[in-house]
């Protein structure tokens, strides 16, 4: 099989605060680490307060993860973490078809699912 058949790489944006809500679902459901970043978040409502506009702190959490890991995670998600909830949760996958930089047992049983 085609190793982009086999690799995700996982992105989950919430809301500020709740990432480690967020890491334990992702590591229960086989993750074994990710890279948290600090984001913002933009749309087409802008709220403000007193005339000075509001930013939407968010955190994007991003791991590489197997395709049946990436399942169970995005489906755990929407079960728990998803749009409705309070850590508005949104979670997406994109095929990974080269990865450089990770150790290399991790990446043998990505391969090996």
């Amino acid at each position: 099989m085609d190793q982009t058949q086999k690799i995700k790489a996982l992105f989950i944006i919430v809301n500020a605060g709740y990432t480690d809500a967020i890491m334990e679902l992702v590591r229960a459901e086989g993750a074994s680490g990710a890279t948290i970043l600090n984001a913002r978040g933009e749309g087409a409502k802008v709220e403000s307060f007193l005339g000075i506009t509001v930013d939407s702190e968010k955190e994007m959490i991003m791991t590489i993860v197997d395709k049946e890991t990436a399942k169970r995670i995005t489906t755990a998600m929407k079960e728990k973490a998803g749009w409705k909830s309070t850590l508005r949760g949104i979670c997406f996958t994109m095929p990974v078809d080269r990865v450089v930089g990770i150790n290399t047992d991790t990446l043998s049983a990505l391969e090996e699912k």
